[in-house]
């Protein structure tokens, strides 16, 4: 009996000890464990660029081409922009160079092949307004150096171009003589010049050739679009 007593009083003392409930909040971290945590997807604080409003030009794009537009590695010296002219006198208001479109393609095509050669060209002249050609005439009312304008000429087409090569350092080339000097030293045939000069103009003829331009016989620097025909123009750019 007094062994009986002690059992359940032992088997008392194990049964009264009971495990505790784990409570899913006592969570205890492992200081071993790596935590992972979640990425959070960060809002692009970059300011986005308003998109540029087109270029708003002040001629007609399907009739006309302004030529350093299309390459501003192109030379300008406008002389009749200026008063360095046969007449003396500025006749445009602004020097401004603008070809039909097939034209002004044909020229910059021009002025890269020569580019590969370390050339290029300088206009001297491009698109007249037949009012311009009204107040040349006017000045020398001379078929041999200035076309009537009732008659029109190929600049005032958009399809005549006046111009010269340029070196690498943008200076000319030798060609005998300076824009519109009439007299034969100016033509194509005149044989009393250099070498140099011959293969300067030669070079300017083939350029031209090639990219479907016909010389004039007395005018070294003139040269006419062959592949097209426009009509004759008045119009007049406009100047800031």
């Amino acid at each position: 009996m007094k062994y009986l007593l002690a059992y359940l009083f032992l088997l008392l003392l194990k049964c009264g000890d009971p495990k505790p409930v784990a409570n899913p909040k006592d969570k205890k971290v492992d200081a071993t464990a790596t935590v992972v945590e979640t990425p959070t997807k960060k809002t692009d604080t970059t300011a986005v660029e308003p998109a540029k409003p087109p270029v708003q030009l002040d001629y007609d794009t399907a009739s006309w081409t302004e030529i350093t537009r299309l390459d501003p590695s192109i030379k300008l010296d406008l002389r009749y922009a200026t008063a360095n002219n046969f007449v003396k006198e500025k006749m445009y208001d602004c020097p401004r160079c603008f070809l039909r479109p097939d034209v002004a393609r044909a020229i910059v095509k021009a002025h890269k092949a020569l580019q590969k050669k370390g050339y290029g060209l300088k206009m001297y002249d491009c698109y007249r307004p037949r009012p311009i050609q009204w107040k040349l005439w006017n000045k020398v009312p001379d078929t041999r150096y200035v076309a009537d304008p009732r008659k029109g000429s190929m600049h005032n087409r958009g399809m005549a171009v006046d111009l010269t090569i340029v070196d690498k350092n943008g200076q000319e080339l030798d060609m005998g003589t300076d824009f519109d000097y009439f007299g034969k030293e100016a033509y194509h045939s005149y044989a009393g010049h250099s070498d140099e000069v011959q293969e300067n103009r030669q070079l300017l003829v083939e350029t031209m050739e090639d990219h479907n331009f016909r010389s004039t016989s007395t005018e070294w620097w003139h040269y006419s679009y062959i592949t097209k025909t426009f009509p004759l123009d008045d119009w007049l750019w406009k100047c800031d």
